[in-house]
């Protein structure tokens, strides 16, 4: 019809738009409102809340909550060689540690953690590289973890004495164990969920072996990589502590694990808890300076996580 009104000349009809005026559609809701009268999108934050938005000072006030449970405790029972008060069991840190006995203990025994635990990376790194590269490597680490992750590295600690001796390499030994199949584990499951269209793309730019590990999967990864470091990182601080209170003295000089045997013997018990305590003031030490660092200058930074 359009064509046939072009041809005879007659005019086109336009249907007109609907004036300004016409009513809004009644499925549509706007907020009508004045600039002076508009409600209040953002407000600025109180003090309360900008305090209770650092994660430092939660914990903190966790720790301090608890510091005064322990306390009121120890009162309760009002008996030093079942459960002494915290006051007591910081007298006994402070003392022990301005003496250097309780700094020489820790010392002891990191040393021969970061022995044990750098090589235990080193074993896992190598374990999953073999995995990632062929099927019988997958194979070999699922056999492997299979016979010896569930085995207690201190049920091992008799052998090590007999092939090792009286010194570090028994320590060093059940310490490789117990970090080598989480960090193996962990780190070849995040191999394995890392994304096929990731490994592609940088198959296209030519990348392959190492160079696909280090460039595309570890980055990929590392969410994984980092939990099995801080799960090996526990196993291995828990196996050196049970380790020493089984072993006693390694070359001469004590860990922290003989210093709370030493006490326990000589019913010490706020040095006991002095040990243990210093023991948990290691952990919080790494896992908030240290793994945490790690996980804000990577994990959050590259937007892996909230």
């Amino acid at each position: 019809m359009s064509s046939a009104r072009a041809l005879t000349g007659a005019p086109l009809t336009v249907p007109p738009r609907p004036a300004a005026t016409d009513p809004a559609r009644p499925e549509i809701v706007r907020e009508t409102g004045h600039a002076h009268g508009a409600p209040v999108v953002e407000k600025p934050l109180s003090a309360f809340e900008r305090l209770y938005n650092q994660a430092w000072l939660r914990k903190i006030l966790i720790l301090v909550l608890l510091a005064g449970i322990w306390e009121a405790y120890g009162r309760y029972l009002d008996n030093d060689l079942l459960f002494p008060t915290f006051s007591a069991t910081m007298e006994a840190f402070f003392r022990a540690v301005a003496d250097g006995t309780l700094p020489a203990r820790a010392w002891s025994s990191l040393k021969v953690l970061l022995m044990g635990y750098a090589a235990g990376v080193m074993l896992a790194t190598l374990l999953t590289g073999i995995a990632i590269a062929s099927r019988i490597g997958t194979d070999f680490l699922e056999t492997l973890t299979s016979m010896f992750n569930p085995l207690p590295a201190i049920a091992l600690l008799p052998l090590a004495l007999i092939w090792f001796g009286l010194g570090n390499g028994s320590l060093i030994f059940v310490l490789v164990h117990s970090v080598t199949w989480a960090i193996a584990l962990n780190t070849h499951s995040g191999f394995l969920s890392v994304s096929r269209t990731l490994t592609m793309v940088g198959r296209n730019y030519g990348l392959s072996g190492p160079r696909l590990i280090g460039k595309i999967l570890i980055p990929a990864a590392f969410p994984s990589i980092l939990t099995g470091l801080k799960v090996g990182w526990a196993f291995a601080w828990r196996t050196l502590i049970a380790a020493e209170l089984v072993f006693g003295v390694s070359s001469g000089a004590g860990g922290l694990g003989w210093f709370i045997f030493e006490n326990k013997n000589m019913l010490d018990i706020p040095n006991v808890f002095a040990g243990l305590l210093t023991v948990i003031l290691i952990g919080l030490v790494v896992e908030n300076l240290i793994f945490q660092t790690i996980e804000r200058r990577t994990i959050q930074r590259w937007g892996m996580q909230a």
